[in-house]
Order: C-alpha cells, then sequence, then structure tokens
C-alpha cells in the first residue's frame, strides 16, 4: 500500500515516529503540485494546515485525510472521500486518532493496513480532545492573569497533578498560541465556556 503524506518538519517527524507496517510505503511530498504523480496511491494524508476546497481535486476518491482541527467537512465543502484529523502538533504522537469522516470503511481499511488505532468522532471545531486541551489552556491563562501562580508553576501542577505529558503553557508553545486561540474564539461564538481569558488575547496581541 502507497501512502502519501504533506505535511511540513515538525508534522513530518511526528508522522515518522510512529509504527508503521513494512509493507506500506509512505511518500513525503512538499507541495500539491506533487499529487498529481501519484494518482495510484492508495490515500492521502493533507496534514499541512490551510488547505481549502480550490487546492485540491477530489482525488479520484481515494480516503484523502486532512489536518482541520478548526474547521468541520461541511464547512470546507468537502467530497466525501475526505476524513478531518486533528494534526496539531504532538497530538499525532497519540496512540489513538480522532476522525471525523463520512466514509467509515475507506478509513477503518486503510488504518487496518497501517495498524494503527482511531475513534470517528463528530464532525465539530476542535473534534474532541484539541477542545478539552484548549479550555484546559484557556483556564491556565485565566489563573495566571488572576495571580495565582506563574507558568512554570502551573505547568508543574498540571504535570505532577494529572500526568498530562505537558504543562498547559509548555503544551501551548508546542501547539502554538494563535491555533488555541482561533479555536477559543470559533467555540466560544455559541458556548461562553470557551470564552477567552484576558491574559491570553494580551499575550497574543504582544506577540504580534
Amino acid at each position: 500500500m502507497q501512502i502519501i503524506v504533506l505535511a511540513d518538519e515538525v508534522i513530518k517527524q511526528e508522522f515518522q515516529n510512529r509504527k508503521l507496517n513494512t509493507s506500506i510505503q509512505i511518500i513525503f511530498i512538499k507541495s500539491l503540485s506533487e499529487i498529481s504523480n501519484y494518482g495510484s496511491a492508495d490515500a492521502f494524508f493533507l496534514l499541512k494546515e490551510g488547505i481549502n476546497k480550490e487546492d485540491h481535486k477530489d482525488l479520484g476518491g481515494k480516503p484523502v485525510f486532512i489536518n482541520s482541527t478548526i474547521h468541520t467537512l461541511k464547512e470546507l465543502e468537502l467530497p466525501e472521500n475526505f476524513s478531518r484529523i486533528n494534526g496539531w502538533p504532538t497530538f499525532l504522537n497519540r496512540k489513538i486518532w480522532e476522525i471525523a469522516t463520512r466514509k467509515e470503511d475507506a478509513v477503518k481499511d486503510i488504518f487496518k493496513k497501517l495498524e494503527w488505532k482511531y475513534i470517528t468522532v463528530a464532525d465539530k471545531p476542535g473534534l474532541v480532545s484539541a477542545r478539552i486541551i484548549s479550555m484546559i489552556i484557556n483556564e491556565a491563562y485565566f489563573a495566571l492573569g488572576e495571580d495565582v501562580s506563574s507558568k512554570d508553576e502551573i505547568d508543574l501542577a498540571m504535570k505532577l497533578g494529572t500526568n498530562y505529558p505537558y504543562g498547559p503553557f509548555e503544551w501551548c508553545k508546542k501547539i502554538g498560541l494563535k491555533k488555541v486561540y482561533s479555536l477559543l474564539e470559533k467555540l466560544s461564538d455559541t458556548d461562553s465556556r470557551y470564552s477567552i481569558a484576558p491574559a491570553m488575547k494580551n499575550e497574543l496581541t504582544t506577540d504580534n
């Protein structure tokens, strides 16, 4: 089986770190223009962010997995062979991937051959894990803004207290503050629980 992967260097490394079935041929490409060279591939992982419907064709109905943590399949108006994953940094290292799809049979077949685990989730902004982690990061910024503690101390407390791999600020840095902010901004349009902490807004403004 041949898999074509479009990714930046950070995500490429996370993809390569996963255990791969030796019968799978993984080909990394640098731009969408190269896809036309691999029409016979079995599946495509388009893991660079910002890909939209004008950037691609339906790739002959082959399974296509896109890194779209914030925008839904419905919003992007993508063909049925496209599925969403959370391709934010650190999330591809998870043992089980979350996938929003309308063609689970095709997803099941590809992941069985890859020997990777996945669960299907609703086609909603943030899928599941990204919503949870973004909310935790946001709460950490509320605590920071209220002078509860420092970033380092909050990170340490979360890692020791919850056994998380990273503290909220450490995780936010790895993901990218702008990505977390953008997801919270979208979620807060319909749910006040995701209202963005002033300290996060201030930091984003300062960094820009």
